[in-house]
């Protein structure tokens, strides 16, 4: 079986922001300081277009960050991007405001971290809010202070909601390995993690469990350390990668794991509909951002999860 590429799947658009988030955090594995990462890449709608969002979360023993970064989801360039220092003692950049004009659109980007929880994920679970506002609307609303976030900007929530269309993060750990995703915008984020035995009397296993429940369990992972397997969540199939090579092989102690999970629609490949936006390019203008009559379509969600191991 043929393992596939990570961002094989994706548009240009999608590659170039994740690219540009890679260069940001630079490789996880090769620095002196684990760094744990999430990335998110969202696709809006804007002034009339649509723009791709990258949010990318950043956290290691010195620092703590969010950066977002905004370009166009055909060409991939990077027209807009900022930084939001999260460190303890910075409690005055926690809460702010910043402007930028998009096309003669006036977008403001409203943010209080303040109360932010956090677990071991550089991303908070909770009392917090981001928002994109343009044209009086919240065209991307991160957290869970919704109704504090449309007060504070005095804005309205936005005609078409943003869609999530690819997320990745980096954890270390020893053993297990845990992150949230949603496989269903309109239902709920789902808890998932890994964990493995890879040293030991006994042959290495692993075991890939989602709300609590092992769906995966790989023995003999020796000879089984690429591989995938479909599961069902919630009566919805979900294609699960993985690929633990370094985990058994790998001398220099930077490897790490790879897991994809690929939500699939109930309809066959020959009977999906591929719908797009419209049927007309609209960037041969040189505009930063894309048209609503594109003919990208947004791309299906996958989840990727970079399972670093420590000692």
């Amino acid at each position: 079986m043929s393992f596939p590429h990570p961002l094989r799947a994706f548009s240009v658009g999608a590659q170039s922001t994740t690219q540009l988030a890679d260069k940001i955090t630079d490789d996880p594995g090769v620095n002196k300081t684990p760094q744990s990462t999430v990335t998110c890449v969202y696709q809006i709608h804007i002034s009339g277009y649509w723009c791709n969002v990258t949010v990318l979360w950043c956290k290691n023993l010195m620092n703590h960050s969010l950066n977002l970064i905004l370009n166009n989801p055909e060409s991939g360039q990077i027209f807009y991007s900022c930084k939001i220092d999260l460190k303890p003692w910075l409690f005055w950049s926690k809460k702010g405001c910043k402007s930028f004009d998009l096309e003669g659109s006036q977008v403001d980007i409203h943010w209080d971290l303040r109360s932010a929880r956090f677990s071991s994920s550089p991303e908070p679970y909770g009392d917090y809010y981001v928002a994109l506002v343009s044209d009086g609307e919240v065209v991307l609303l991160l957290g869970d202070l919704k109704k504090k976030a449309y007060k504070k900007t005095k804005s309205r929530p936005a005609l078409v909601d943003p869609t999530l269309f690819y997320k990745k993060e980096n954890v270390f750990a020893k053993k297990s390995f845990s992150t949230r995703a949603k496989f269903d915008e309109r239902k709920q984020e789902h808890d998932i993690a890994v964990e493995s035995s890879t040293a030991g009397p006994k042959d290495p296993e692993m075991w890939i469990s989602i709300d609590g429940i092992v769906v995966i369990h790989v023995k003999n992972l020796q000879w089984k350390f690429r591989g995938n397997q479909t599961v069902i969540v919630n009566k919805q199939p979900v294609q699960v990668f993985w690929d633990v090579h370094d985990w058994l092989f790998n001398t220099t102690g930077t490897g790490h794991g790879l897991f994809i999970f690929k939500p699939r629609s109930g309809d066959s490949d020959d009977d999906r509909d591929d719908s797009t936006h419209g049927t007309n390019s609209d960037t041969s203008d040189g505009s930063k951002y894309f048209s609503t009559k594109s003919t990208t379509p947004i791309p299906e969600f996958s989840l990727f999860l970079y399972a670093w191991k420590i000692e």
